[in-house]
């Protein structure tokens, strides 16, 4: 007995486009809700070291510019408003000194004795940590 063969195969085609839809709102939605972080502020490149440590607690962070601007906690400030700020400022926070890498010593040097006349015990310089 023979049996009659009627197979009979359709070719199928995945339709791509609602894939693609879903593709394209997912990636919208992901852009849409995503929150780019953009650092503000004051771009210094700071300088090396070996042996640098984490500074904690409250400091006030003096900033000098490579085109010798001065910002006291982000806000600018001229030399003599920052030594007029300083003297007004408690004795017992420590100073956080960022100065760019391109800064002369002199204006960290006379920040540094600036603070030291006023009595402020521990002042410290930034530095980004080198890997060893």
């Amino acid at each position: 007995m023979r049996f009659k063969q009627n197979l009979h195969i359709e070719a199928r085609v995945i339709d791509m486009v609602p894939l693609i839809n879903c593709v394209y709102l997912l990636l919208i939605f992901f852009l849409l809700t995503s929150n780019f972080i953009s650092q503000s502020g004051i771009k210094i490149s700071l300088p090396k070291a070996v042996t640098s440590e984490v500074v904690q607690g409250n400091t006030i962070v003096i900033t000098v510019t490579s085109d010798n601007r001065f910002y006291l906690n982000e806000t600018p400030v001229t030399l003599v408003e920052l030594k007029s700020k300083l003297e007004k400022a408690s004795n017992a926070e420590p100073i956080l000194i960022k100065a760019d890498r391109d800064v002369t010593l002199s204006k960290v040097v006379n920040i540094w004795d600036f603070c030291r006349d006023l009595g402020i015990k521990q002042v410290n310089i930034a530095t980004n940590q080198e890997v060893k």
